[in-house]
């Protein structure tokens, strides 16, 4: 399956959510690198393709949908860039994106919240 790819950082919390809601769990982990780090701001965090895997399923079956948010533009150096949402309920997310050398943007760190 071919999935648009992000080529820009703003593109990456988009194309999360669409996929999440099409219940496409192998889309949602493309957007992330193979080592990245997923934070839900309790516990240990998520780390790695096969671990992010099993937590977008586990999003996917519970039927909880990501909701959009206020994106805040990006703080763009180089090939990294910060993006942040302020979703709904208040909460505001950070993430860490890295351009490939593709030119596409993958996330390498998410932390779901940071309040």
């Amino acid at each position: 399956m071919t999935r648009e790819p992000a080529r820009h950082p703003q593109d990456l919390e988009r194309l999360l959510i669409d996929r999440q809601w099409a219940g496409d769990v192998d889309g949602m982990v493309a957007l992330f690198e193979p080592g990245a780090v997923i934070h839900q701001g309790d516990g240990e965090p998520t780390v790695g393709t096969d671990a992010i895997r099993k937590l977008f399923a586990g999003f996917v079956a519970s039927g909880r949908k990501f909701q959009r948010g206020a994106q805040q533009s990006p703080v763009i150096n180089g090939d990294l860039a910060l993006t942040s949402t302020r979703l709904p309920d208040g909460a505001v997310t950070a993430e860490v994106a890295r351009r490939q050398p593709d030119g596409a943007w993958l996330w390498a760190i998410d932390r779901f919240s940071i309040l």
